[in-house]
């Protein structure tokens, strides 16, 4: 039924299991694929340049040295690991003509986007917490959160992410895929690849809910609980403009949130509810592209304090020329 290099003989009993699946994209039509390409090249790179600015800008102002754009710079460096696991490949099977993805590459896409995802959702955590002490216990800030525990806050988020994604791909790896190889995608997302399988998936989905419960729901309540301390005490701050002082603090995180759970809610929305995979496709697609692109420019427009930043850093690079 399929060509026999795209599959090789499993150690265990007579299954088969492929050596590269087809990606297939947003459209099959040649005419589309152009736009598609300048489309998301475009918004590559935007996402690169606007990201790399937003770490440069934060690195080089000695105003921004603090534990938010800590967290800010963190953000935009996996942001930026995020769109560039997965629209480069798709672009190149653009290029090429091609829509096939090794099984080795398959892997490693989902093991990177699913970690790096997870570690977003902790670093909004870790920084909804830190406005949370920011604003309801002020005189204990720059003790509460030290150097030494935004550092050890990156490291648990990135521990805890690269260790859950390594245990749901080698759960992913025991399987076989002896049927269909066509993942309805742009790129190997993890349920579209279990959808593949002709193995017993039941133990992968069990994982994938419990671990989506326990690393998506406790860290948004966190979230929730943080920004319902922070407006309660924004509430008995007695004049309207110290409210708003108060509040613009958390305008650009709030957005952030918004995007990431909205489209990630989004994602989750389209896969079960409709059948259409073209719709699933583009909602990944402001989830795993969109998101990733607006979040710099989000920080950068509506933060007075990195606008300031950018407009000295471009001052220090006309001056020097």
């Amino acid at each position: 039924l399929f060509p026999s290099r795209n599959i090789s003989p499993m150690v265990p009993g007579n299954q088969t299991q492929f050596t590269e699946f087809l990606l297939l994209g947003f459209s099959e039509t040649p005419e589309q694929q152009g736009p598609l390409f300048g489309l998301f090249l475009g918004m590559y790179l935007v996402t690169v340049v606007g990201n790399l600015l937003l770490m440069l800008t934060i690195a080089s102002d000695s105003h921004l040295h603090t534990p938010m754009y800590f967290f800010v710079s963190n953000l935009s460096f996996v942001d930026l690991c995020v769109i560039t696991t997965t629209v480069p490949k798709m672009l190149v099977n653009i290029l090429t003509q091609s829509k096939a993805i090794s099984y080795a590459a398959c892997v490693a896409q989902m093991y990177f986007f699913m970690a790096l995802t997870c570690v977003d959702n902790f670093l909004l955590t870790a920084m909804a917490y830190d406005r949370f002490v920011a604003i309801c216990q002020p005189l204990h800030y720059a003790t509460i959160m030290s150097p030494r525990l935004c550092v050890l806050l990156m490291m648990l988020s990135w521990i805890i992410s690269l260790v859950e994604a390594l245990i749901q791909n080698l759960m992913v790896m025991r399987l076989s895929f002896c049927g269909d190889h066509e993942i309805q995608h742009f790129f190997c997302d993890f349920p579209q690849v279990l959808k593949l399988s002709c193995s017993d998936t039941f133990n992968n989905y069990m994982l994938l809910y419990i671990m989506a419960a326990i690393l998506g729901i406790v860290p948004l309540t966190g979230i929730v609980f943080s920004y319902s301390q922070i407006c309660s005490t924004i509430l008995k701050v007695p004049s309207a403009k110290g409210k708003y002082k108060a509040f613009s603090t958390c305008g650009s995180h709030l957005s952030v949130i918004s995007l990431f759970y909205g489209t990630g809610m989004g994602v989750y929305f389209s896969s079960s509810i409709t059948h259409s995979s073209w719709k699933s496709t583009v909602a990944s697609a402001m989830y795993a592209v969109v998101t990733p692109m607006l979040n710099p420019f989000i920080y950068s427009l509506r933060n007075k304090d990195i606008k300031d930043a950018v407009r000295r850093l471009i001052g220090r690079v006309t001056s020097f020329e």
